[in-house]
């Protein structure tokens, strides 16, 4: 496995992103494609209000196009590339329909809950029929042995709510300036070591790209953000996230490497069960919880470190987990 590529294909798709970006702001903020700050979320973020979004369309082109061309040229393109292209680019496209609905439409809601749950479930139902009849491993690692469990037709179940899952705990993450692009950063970077180790060549190569992506937007998504993600890019990464992980053959490590992801996600369903269950009584100041500690007096950016060095520690293990 070529180390150079792996840097080149990282490399293509930051010099890409930063070149790009810029281009972007200037042109969504005449198109006056800003970000609507939601009335129940924390009074200090009302000055990110207009702040251009849909920034992910660059660096999700940049990924593509990078990883793309670097498998044309180490004549690594398969079947699996298609599939993670089915990830990123199908929930990118969902997630810039609802995007688009929101800064366009005016609609701050975006799509409907049904009309998003429909979407992410076509999308993992395709991803798995590609992986079925593609002949790929439909078992699952008993956590902590090395038994595999095949659960043929039963997998889907399994695709379906790893898939729709983390696209939405990524979704929920994005709350904060550059807390997700570096978090995805850390996440897919740890993927990538694993891919590297298990040599796996073109998932490598899938999430170097996605790295080179996301450091290059964290250039102008870190606090203060000159641009959001928006639900264009948090949907696809939570997606291609799950879908490496599948492909990885490693996908209760993702419950470790994605652990902020996993605690963001839970403390919403704890929020929303404690409040029916006290009649109105709340577990959290605010959920997802990173609001939590910005009401609790902690300022954005020591949200974002903390949460960011969590993920890397998170990261370190379960890299020392898979080489032990």
């Amino acid at each position: 496995m070529s180390f150079y590529m792996l840097f080149t294909t990282l490399a293509i798709a930051f010099i890409l992103t930063v070149a790009f970006v810029p281009v972007l702001i200037p042109f969504l903020v005449k198109l006056k494609f800003g970000q609507s700050i939601r009335e129940e979320g924390p009074k200090m973020h009302a000055q990110k209000s207009g702040t251009p979004t849909m920034g992910a369309v660059v660096f999700l082109m940049a990924i593509m196009f990078s990883y793309l061309v670097m498998s044309f040229i180490t004549k690594s393109f398969s079947l699996t590339t298609g599939l993670l292209f089915i990830a990123i680019a199908l929930y990118g496209a969902l997630g810039f329909l609802d995007d688009y609905i929101k800064v366009v439409k005016k609609r701050n809601l975006g799509l409907t809950s049904k009309q998003k749950f429909l979407g992410q479930v076509t999308i993992a139902v395709l991803f798995f029929l590609v992986y079925h009849f593609g002949n790929f491993s439909e078992t699952l690692r008993v956590p902590f042995t090395q038994i595999e469990v095949n659960l043929g037709w039963f997998f889907l179940l399994f695709v379906l709510f790893w898939l729709v899952g983390f696209s939405n705990a990524v979704n929920l993450t994005d709350g904060l300036d550059g807390l997700v692009s570096g978090l995805s950063s850390i996440a897919f970077a740890a993927f990538g070591v694993i891919a590297v180790v298990q040599n796996q060549f073109e998932v490598a190569l899938f999430c170097f790209a996605v790295v080179g992506g996301m450091l290059g937007f964290l250039l102008f998504n870190k606090n203060p953000a000159k641009i959001f993600m928006g639900d264009t890019g948090s949907l696809a990464l939570g997606g291609a996230l799950a879908a490496v992980s599948i492909l990885l053959k490693q996908e209760w490590l993702l419950l470790l490497i994605g652990i902020v992801f996993v605690i963001e996600t839970a403390s919403v369903i704890l929020q929303v069960s404690y409040f029916k269950l006290t009649h109105g009584k709340r577990l959290f100041r605010m959920t997802p919880i990173h609001h939590h500690f910005e009401l609790g007096g902690w300022n954005e950016w020591r949200v974002v470190l903390t949460f960011w060095g969590v993920g890397l520690l998170a990261a370190v293990a379960a890299i020392l987990m898979v080489q032990l």
